[in-house]
């Protein structure tokens, strides 16, 4: 035997490029991601600028290239390098190299998109930007065509997403009793955070197909991903049992990427046999896939690797311990690097949708003044508009304001900001939404008001063409100009 003919995973040779390419394709939405959306968020001028954060937060607490010098032209450019490398992997142009051509690229984006995510504040507070990290960290030891795929590297991966299935499982069935009686989906795909085009539909099902739906999905969370660890052809239907789940989700609502990443990373309990006949049909030839030279893995790649999953085997116990118990965290890092993670979503069932509408009115007087409606691009607003389909893509503050509509006072910090820009028609800020009713020019006055928002029954739409029914529930922030939002903050 060679010394590290344990270390090859032979059959996994296609499950490795999905994974690759399937990775790095979300990294380049994240990238685009912040090159739309950072600056006037996050930036020089932004809600929550990043110089007032690194000010304050420690380098060893949130570590950075931020940390270090920020300008907007900077975060640009790491926007556009992430952009670059990521379409690299894409297209598979590392992979064809040596292994360390891989591990720097995806390192690299690793190390970018950390920078981003540590500076990031309540805009990038989620679960799926771990994810991300942490995914993007694991990929980049699979190795190039050069090497076999490492078998210790695919059985990080596979952890991962027992981690990933197993942790969403558990907080629900531990957290709101709408999912251990079955009634969950009742409400969900109505109040969820970014409704999608469908999402009407999939509430208005009958409410036994609701009662199956949330029974497949404590079995397909809290049963299959242990099949994962099985290889050969058991982890092999495990894993398209989670990419039909997925599946089913993306249809459903709008998560950003997490859906499409996770489909991705369970591609790699795919064996390059289950491939061959699932694809075999359709003509698709699997077998020219593979490593380039049958040599073993160099040494330095196996130390490295080796390295690796050491530490990541000493960091799971932070996640294990949490998915054991009875106080489980969810999405939670244990360590700035965002390395072996905990991750879950849902705990907690919202009954009711309430959602912030921003007005702003041209007129001198507030009380007599007709007022207009900003649009958002994802967050419900005028109720004859159908959601539109935005995932993988992530609309930042549109799921920023259907936390605020929960009463979240981590937002407020925020909005404050945000409703100064509206009124300096900031054209930054206001390129962020879907439609600005005064064409850039600035109101005199702005306010918001808080909605119920609940979907249309059939019978109402073919009656009125609405998508959303919603009642007014009054006046969360009263009118205001320049003059007395300075005093507010």
């Amino acid at each position: 035997m060679r010394p590290v003919e344990w270390f090859d995973a032979e059959g996994y040779s296609v499950a490795r490029e999905v994974v690759q390419r399937g990775v790095a394709a979300v990294y380049v939405v994240a990238f685009v991601a912040v090159l739309r959306q950072f600056r006037p968020l996050l930036g020089e001028n932004g809600l929550l600028p990043v110089p007032r954060f690194v000010a304050r937060v420690a380098w060893r607490a949130s570590p950075s290239l931020f940390h270090w010098r920020y300008s907007d032209r900077l975060v640009v450019a790491v926007g556009w390098v992430g952009a670059v490398v990521a379409a690299a992997l894409v297209l598979g142009v590392p992979q064809a190299g040596p292994p360390w051509l891989p591990l720097v690229a995806f390192l690299a984006l690793w190390v970018l998109y950390l920078s981003v995510v540590n500076v990031g504040q309540v805009f990038y507070g989620f679960g799926w930007e771990s994810l991300l990290l942490e995914a993007g960290f694991l990929v980049a030891f699979l190795g190039s065509r050069e090497v076999a795929p490492p078998v210790p590297v695919l059985v990080l991966l596979w952890w991962l997403v027992l981690r990933l299935e197993l942790g969403a499982g558990l907080i629900k069935w531990r957290g709101d009793p709408a999912w251990r009686d079955l009634t969950a989906l009742y409400y969900h795909h109505e109040t969820q955070p970014m409704p999608g085009p469908l999402s009407r539909w999939f509430h208005l099902l009958p409410r036994p197909l609701h009662r199956v739906e949330v029974a497949a999905n404590h079995v397909t969370q809290l049963v299959v991903p242990f099949a994962l660890l099985v290889p050969g052809p058991v982890a092999s239907a495990a894993a398209a049992v989670v990419v039909v789940t997925q599946l089913w989700l993306v249809l459903s609502g709008n998560f950003a990427w997490l859906n499409w990443l996770t489909i991705v990373l369970a591609f790699s309990a795919v064996t390059d046999d289950a491939f061959a006949w699932a694809l075999s049909p359709l003509g698709i030839d699997v077998g020219s896939v593979g490593p380039q030279v049958t040599a073993p893995a160099p040494l330095w790649f196996v130390a490295v690797v080796v390295g690796v999953a050491a530490v990541c085997l000493v960091l799971s116990w932070w996640p294990l311990r949490n998915l054991v118990s009875r106080n489980q965290r969810m999405n939670a890092s244990f360590n700035s690097l965002h390395l072996v993670n905990a991750y879950g979503a849902f705990g907690s069932v919202t009954r009711r949708r309430t959602e912030v509408v921003v007005e702003g009115t041209l007129d001198e007087d507030p009380a007599t003044g007709a007022w207009s409606e900003y649009e958002f691009r994802g967050k419900p607003g005028e109720v004859r508009r159908v959601p539109r389909q935005y995932a993988p893509y992530h609309l930042r503050l549109d799921w920023a304001m259907w936390f605020l509509g929960l009463g979240s006072s981590a937002q407020l910090a925020w909005f404050v900001p945000f409703l100064v820009r509206l009124l300096e028609a900031d054209a930054p800020t206001l390129r962020l939404l879907a439609h600005d009713p005064f064409s850039g020019r600035r109101p005199r006055w702005v306010r918001a008001r808080l909605y119920r928002y609940r979907f249309a029954t059939h019978g109402q739409h073919r009656e009125t063409g609405q998508w959303w029914v919603r009642e007014d529930l009054g006046l969360m922030v009263d009118a205001h100009d320049l003059r007395t939002l300075a005093r507010v903050r």
